[in-house]
């Protein structure tokens, strides 16, 4: 993983808050630039608009003026920790900018806030339209929950079914894991219990681990329950989790159990923060 650009996304709720000073932290440890976006819905094009018609909106000045004082504080957070920063405040209507916005910068890292409801930035990045905003960001996803994270993280737990080669996805859980000196608990969930058995989850584990010599300090896990989400649900009440890590992709064929709807579903639903990768 070449983590050099970094983006966060805010609404500046806690939890996007708790996601940006997670996002300086690793920055730190990357040596890492980042980017702070806020981007907001005005009632008329604000961009085409000139100083004087724009005292006719005093409300969604003062509301511009807060974000910029936002984005202001979380860029000198950053810049004390010796961080080259940038930050951009965008005036959109399209649920799609966030990628555009990536796109356009490049960044190869996103980390954002989410509490998991309806109610907040979710309703932007993680709602109805999540599928179409993350089809397009083809970089790594973490998502900081409302409960409290550890970092850096000790216990990264990777999940899969161990069917398909995603090594691209693990390679960047194993530098993350590197970086942080974290164990990576490989996680394979049987939801079908009538032809899955513990034995049997485990084989496909210590195959793929074959493609990673050199790794040692690893956990091999399997869990029976009748979706995904209740086996990671399972596992974070007996191991200690500080990262959720899963692979998603769009492609046909493959098994759907990592698809862009079940990774909304978990990322949604997990208290803990959430790690999505691009297969």
């Amino acid at each position: 993983m070449i983590m050099k650009n970094i983006l966060v996304p805010t609404d500046f709720s806690k939890t996007c808050d708790k996601a940006a000073h997670l996002a300086i932290e690793i920055a730190t440890l990357f040596d890492a630039e980042i980017h702070f976006l806020h981007q907001m819905h005005t009632p008329v094009d604000w961009v085409k608009l000139n100083k004087t018609d724009e005292h006719n909106y005093p409300d969604t000045q003062k509301e511009i003026g807060i974000a910029k004082s936002k984005l202001r504080s979380l860029d000198k957070d950053a810049e004390h920790k010796g961080l080259k920063s940038r930050t951009f405040l965008e005036f959109i209507s399209d649920v799609k900018a966030i990628s555009a916005h990536s796109h356009n910068f490049h960044h190869d890292f996103i980390i954002t806030g989410s509490k998991g409801t309806q109610e907040d930035f979710s309703k932007q990045f993680f709602g109805s339209n999540t599928q179409k905003i993350i089809r397009d960001i083809h970089v790594p996803i973490l998502v900081v929950k409302e409960e409290a994270t550890l970092f850096p993280f000790k216990n990264i737990v990777f999940v899969s079914d161990f069917k398909e080669d995603m090594s691209n996805a693990f390679k960047q859980v194993v530098k993350i894991a590197e970086k942080c000196n974290s164990k990576i608990h490989l996680l394979n969930i049987n939801t079908n219990k009538d032809f899955n058995n513990i034995k049997n989850g485990i084989v496909p584990i210590r195959e793929f681990l074959t493609n990673f010599p050199e790794l040692e300090n690893y956990e091999m896990h399997v869990y029976n329950e009748s979706t995904i989400l209740k086996g990671i649900e399972t596992f974070q009440k007996d191991n200690e989790v500080d990262l959720v890590a899963m692979y998603t992709h769009n492609r046909s064929g493959l098994s759907n159990i990592f698809s862009k709807s079940i990774a909304e579903n978990i990322t949604n639903n997990s208290k803990k923060p959430v790690m999505t990768i691009h297969l």
